[in-house]
């Protein structure tokens, strides 16, 4: 059997039946490592876990991962902006199927029909089975890495974003809104600066379209709804808010941005704007590129995906 799929008679069926009752009290999604952090303390890993294979990657959080790829295509499991989720679909397995064993076979059941069947037979004797499961494994394998990538990528941006001053994070978030078309007119100084770090227009002398208030906060810890509420209190009827945070925010205050019926909120956490910093990079002058100096590199996107 495979090193990679070291299964001890339900042990991935174990493993995900434990990242799902992690999952499901956790809505918005939870970032990997924070996800594998917390089944290695709800599930202890075995001896053969606690190793590391020769590329250096702990053999307990890559198995963990491996059998996330099943759970995805079977539909019982979502990646999205560096977090997972589990789905109505994974939540109602979790109850149906209670014993670890069951639940694995059901997720590799829908995971071959999702695959498709190679038709072909090497000439080294190998089965048509054999050839299969070697290259889903590969192509599993593959899929890992490429999570583990985009994962330390984001993570390592994260830490870079975290560790800035907060008002070279506020001239970020300014050089980000001037590339995107926006007016930048006041940007708050040192001091205090009444609940709105930035003031923009969609067109140079403000007549058209919203006033536009932006907070920008460079911290760790998510923001909560009561924050959302003061920031919410200072947009007026004309006005449009944008909230910028490297921490992301609770549920309960994506909930509360949802369901704003007269004011208009936009919530961006560092996902959102890395991804907005990458789409508009080429409207960037070389000052605020030095801000957050990203180097695009890429590489073809496993078939799994």
């Amino acid at each position: 059997m495979n090193s990679l799929a070291q299964d001890n008679k339900g042990r991935k069926g174990e493993m995900l039946q434990g990242m799902f009752r992690i999952l499901k009290d956790e809505p918005e999604g939870m970032k990997p490592k924070r996800v594998l952090e917390k089944l290695a303390d709800i599930l202890v890993p075995t001896e053969y876990e606690k190793g590391f294979f020769p590329s250096g990657g702990q053999r307990f959080s890559h198995i963990a991962r491996f059998a996330t790829v099943d759970a995805m295509k079977a539909g019982w499991m979502a990646k999205e902006n560096n977090k997972w989720f589990v789905t109505p679909a994974g939540l109602e397995a979790l109850e149906k199927y209670q014993d670890p064993l069951e639940f694995q076979k059901r997720v590799n059941k829908l995971y071959q029909s999702w695959s498709k069947s190679k038709k072909q037979v090497s000439e080294n004797g190998k089965s048509e089975n054999e050839i299969i499961q070697e290259e889903e494994d590969t192509d599993k394998s593959a899929s890992v890495t490429f999570d583990e990538a985009q994962e330390q990528a984001q993570e390592s941006i994260d830490n870079y974003l975290h560790n800035l001053d907060g008002y070279d994070f506020q001239d970020l978030v300014s050089d980000l809104l001037t590339a995107m078309g926006y007016h930048v007119i006041w940007v708050s100084p040192p001091g205090k600066d009444g609940g709105t770090d930035i003031l923009a227009y969609t067109d140079p002398l403000g007549t058209h379209g919203p006033r536009i208030k932006v907070q920008a906060k460079q911290q760790q810890k998510s923001v909560s709804e009561p924050e959302l509420k003061s920031f919410m209190a200072n947009i007026g009827q004309n006005d449009s808010g944008i909230y910028f945070c490297t921490g992301g925010f609770t549920s309960d205050a994506h909930k509360y941005a949802r369901i704003q019926e007269t004011k208009r909120i936009m919530l961006v956490d560092s996902v959102m704007l890395v991804k907005l910093w990458i789409n508009n990079m080429a409207k960037l002058d070389d000052r605020a590129w030095q801000r957050l100096p990203l180097t695009p590199i890429y590489f073809l996107t496993p078939k799994i995906k």
